[in-house]
Formats: C-alpha cells, sequence, structure tokens
C-alpha cells in the first residue's frame, strides 16, 4: 500500500514540477476576481514543493523495497 501512496505522491511532485500554472488554476485562481497570472514566486515556491513531494515519493519507494 504504501507503494501506491508513493506513486501517487511521485506523480503529484511530477505535476507540480512541470506544470504550476494548472496547479494554479485548480486551487488558487477562483479567490482571484480578476484573471490574474500567478506570481512568480508562487511558480517557484509550487515548482519547490512539488520537488519534495518527488523526493518524498521516490524515498518510500525505495523504503519499501529495501526493507
Amino acid at each position: 500500500m504504501l507503494v501506491v501512496w508513493s506513486l501517487l505522491v511521485l506523480t503529484l511532485g511530477v505535476f507540480m514540477v512541470i506544470t504550476p500554472q494548472t496547479v494554479y488554476a485548480f486551487t488558487q485562481s477562483w479567490k482571484n476576481s480578476t484573471a490574474a497570472e500567478p506570481s512568480d514566486l508562487y511558480l517557484l515556491s509550487t515548482r519547490i514543493g512539488g520537488g519534495f513531494c518527488c523526493l518524498a515519493g521516490a524515498a518510500g519507494i525505495v523504503v519499501q523495497f529495501v526493507a
């Protein structure tokens, strides 16, 4: 079961790294009354968070097969 969750987190992390604009559209755009684009800081922090998700997902997969 850990492998399934790890793959889910890894997939989410890759999605966050590749397309942070889509993550913004799903999670934050409803808070904005104008059709504004996400800030550079938001894009950077989303990519960094996605990188951490990738690391956590990969670590979960490795731990499952090593332990």
